[in-house]
């Protein structure tokens, strides 16, 4: 009896050592690919979007090498656009029940949404040679632009800021003026209207 317990018990610890072993071996493959991942991806940011994210506005452009298209209207659209929706999505992260994945998602999708912007930003401030053939592209191709997007960004967060301040000050006098017909009414604030919870 012993001796059949015995072997069952060893037979439980190979079958964890057994588990361990397996799952250690999918952390290094899950971290392996990872690191490939993240590698490739920093040789896409660098060098091949900046270049194909300028190519694309100088075609929207309708510029071509040698003539230079205005993108100023392209760059006051996308700075606007792409900076005032990202904005109204982040502030949804204020609300309150909200779990931690789902502010994840929040987030996600704003980075999303600004992606045009920062691309943009990673043409500007890069310093590698795909940053750089992208800007050359867009000063000859859509010359503008990236003067244009800076101003939209900057009015685009003024507009949001004014937004935000104007509903928050709505929002208070509203609560005031409940406040106040409340005190009025002889109730406290937040109370049903006097015989409303009254059956008909």
């Amino acid at each position: 009896m012993s001796e059949h317990w015995g072997e069952r018990h060893d037979h439980s610890a190979e079958q964890q050592r057994a588990e361990k072993d397996q799952a250690r071996k999918r952390r290094v493959i899950l971290g392996v690919v990872i690191v490939v991942l993240l590698v490739a991806g920093y040789f896409i940011a660098t060098l091949a979007l900046p270049r194909w994210w300028a190519s694309a506005i100088g075609s929207q452009a309708g510029g071509k090498d040698g003539h230079g298209g205005s993108g100023t209207w392209w760059g006051l659209g996308y700075g606007f656009v792409f900076t005032l929706i990202p904005l109204i999505v982040l502030r949804q992260l204020v609300r309150k029940g909200l779990t931690w994945k789902a502010r994840g998602w929040i987030v996600l999708g704003a980075v999303i949404l600004a992606a045009p912007n920062l691309m943009t930003l990673g043409i500007v401030a890069g310093s590698g040679s795909g940053a750089h053939k992208g800007s050359n592209t867009m000063d000859l191709r859509a010359p503008g632009f990236r003067g244009a997007t800076l101003i939209a960004v900057i009015v685009a967060a003024v507009v949001f800021v004014i937004g935000q301040y104007l509903v928050t000050a709505r929002r208070r006098r509203e609560r005031a003026a409940g406040s106040a017909r409340a005190h009025a009414d002889g109730r406290e604030p937040g109370q049903g209207t006097p015989g409303a919870d009254r059956p008909v």
